[in-house]
């Protein structure tokens, strides 16, 4: 497994850091630390850009420092570049399975902002994207909560294999969440009522058919889950109403430390599109949140999943950057 860190020095990026350096990974997980310092704000100050490079050098070498003090191979990577699109363009040359990225920050290298960089990177990334969050108190004498949220698509299924196949910390708990969503169209004003949209026989029988994919992609995911030796949360694993209000809430009320959920999904009733529900809950989440893109995911079929490890993958010519 290939994971690229992303950091720029502010306390979100510290906190990009320790999620590295304290999450359980795969056997040979193999890290790249990249700053990418953007040298437009230098434009009018030319004498400060020797002293930025020096400082983003240094930035990623210890960072990569503490990821090999973790017992784990780490090389750095730095140049100058817009690190919104850059990250991306970087993590498709090096084969990155995962990017971590803060949630937002402010340093003296570079700037993350949350709905720029951070959202940059996660719509337009070739692999799975994490956004770090520092954790809360609540989480520091318990186990490790996860959510993971599923609407039973292919995408789902892949995110859920992807979480079987990654070593967490010992006694995590992880609870499946499906939202049973049904389309209300017409008049925004009728939305407190499904009737004037509905027929009762008809709404019976979408509300029906919502709850039954709600249920089966909760069943599917927990067996997936489950064969991985997983703790599952017992719970309610459904839930009716807007899929993006009911998974923040969900994952605020639980506590939760990381949100899971797939990159996009089937269209319709039932929908986790990038831009929609994924975008939505990674930028507004109280807590970190995993999207887990399709393409970077082994296939399988839906339970018989096979949960082995990523291939390894050469390490990019870094030929612009440091």
């Amino acid at each position: 497994m290939k994971v690229l860190v992303a950091i720029d020095g502010s306390s979100s990026s510290r906190a990009v850091l320790d999620s590295a350096v304290n999450r359980s990974w795969p056997a040979q997980t193999e890290f790249c630390v990249l700053n990418i310092m953007n040298l437009e704000r230098f434009e009018r100050l030319p004498a400060l850009i020797a002293d930025a490079k020096r400082e983003s050098e240094s930035l990623v070498e210890e960072g990569a420092r503490q990821i090999r003090t973790a017992g784990y191979q780490a090389f750095r990577c730095s140049g100058p570049g817009h690190p919104w699109s850059d990250i991306s363009s970087f993590a498709k040359e090096y084969g990155a399975d995962l990017i971590l990225v803060g949630s937002h920050g402010h340093g003296p290298v570079g700037r993350f902002l949350l709905g720029s960089v951070a959202q940059g990177v996660l719509r337009t990334a070739p692999c799975s994207v994490e956004i770090v969050r520092p954790p809360s108190a609540f989480s520091l004498n318990r186990p490790m909560k996860v959510l993971f949220a599923t609407d039973g698509s292919e995408c789902s299924i892949d995110a859920a294999c992807a979480i079987a196949a990654q070593p967490w910390p010992q006694g995590a708990l992880f609870r499946v969440l499906s939202v049973e969503e049904i389309a209300v169209t017409g008049n925004p004003m009728d939305a407190a009522s499904l009737s004037p949209v509905y027929p009762a026989t008809l709404l019976e029988r979408v509300t029906k058919e919502a709850r039954d994919r709600a249920c089966s992609a909760t069943e599917t995911a927990k067996e997936i889950l489950g064969r991985a030796g997983l703790t599952l949360y017992n719970g309610d694993a459904t839930s009716f109403g807007e899929p993006r209000s009911v998974i923040l809430d969900t994952a605020k009320d639980w506590c939760a430390d990381l949100i899971v959920v797939g990159s996009h999904g089937r269209r319709g009733l039932d929908r986790f599109l990038l831009g929609s529900v994924s975008e939505a809950v990674a930028i507004h989440a109280v807590c970190s949140v995993r999207v887990v893109r399709v393409s970077q995911v082994r296939r399988a079929p839906r339970v018989e999943a096979d949960h082995s490890q990523y291939k390894d993958q050469q390490t990019p010519q870094c030929s612009d950057y440091i």
